[in-house]
């Protein structure tokens, strides 16, 4: 399952466009708080790529940038929230939240980790990894392992799409963005994330229908930017 899960393609196809959109909108929103021009905002030009790359409708990405750099003469706040636990099965999950209502959120969270069990503050990531985590794609062929080591990331491995999945030091999440392009690959998105140390196997096909129904339900809500699972395979 790797460091973040995803709704399969086909269950994701139906309704994938609109979760994806929205999602990206709070994030190019948060980001815009610091300045409405990519080129000196990193974080934002980052969101704007991954936007496009997404093939949102440039009004829509427009008015996000000026919505969150407070050009529309209102403001909406997100604030960024994480809550952790186990899904069915002790499988460790990390939930991302960006919401403008906490009370909300909190209690909305909790009623889907029923199925589970959600646990206190540091209850699953100290079996995590926290590292900065770069999905960028290659046009030329480059060599991932290459660009890796040259761009000074710790590790690297197959993202979806054919991408590679750079992974570096939270420090160090900037400065091999910025260097990935002159080793051949194009950033296609950069945070910092949560990937699992000892992740479970060995779950049956029921007990992997559990896990999954789980998850998903967890990912259809609109507050959730990430969800992070401690899950082999």
């Amino acid at each position: 399952m790797g460091a973040q899960w995803k709704a399969k393609p086909k269950e994701a196809a139906a309704n994938a466009r609109g979760k994806i959109f929205g999602r990206l909108v709070k994030e190019i929103m948060v980001a815009a708080r610091n300045g409405a021009d990519p080129d000196t905002n990193a974080k934002l030009r980052v969101a704007v790529h991954a936007a496009k790359k997404a093939s949102m409708p440039k009004d829509t990405l427009e008015r996000a940038i000026k919505k969150g750099a407070g050009l529309l003469g209102e403001t909406v706040n997100f604030e960024r929230t994480t809550y952790e636990g186990f899904a069915p099965h002790q499988v460790p999950v990390i939930v991302e939240c960006l919401t403008d209502n906490l009370n909300r959120t909190v209690a909305e969270i909790r009623v889907l980790f029923r199925k589970g069990q959600m646990g206190a503050s540091g209850s699953v990531t100290w079996d995590f990894s926290h590292v900065g985590m770069i999905e960028a794609s290659t046009d030329s062929g480059a060599d991932p392992e290459l660009a890796a080591i040259e761009a000074g990331a710790q590790d690297f491995e197959p993202a979806e799409e054919g991408d590679t999945l750079f992974i570096t030091e939270m420090t160090d999440l900037d400065a091999v963005c910025k260097a990935l392009p002159e080793h051949g690959f194009t950033v296609n998105s950069a945070k910092i994330g949560y990937i699992p140390k000892n992740p479970v196997s060995g779950l049956s096909d029921a007990q992997m229908e559990e896990v999954e129904a789980f998850l998903e339900a967890l990912d259809n809500h609109d507050d959730v930017q990430n969800v992070y699972v401690g899950l082999a395979g």
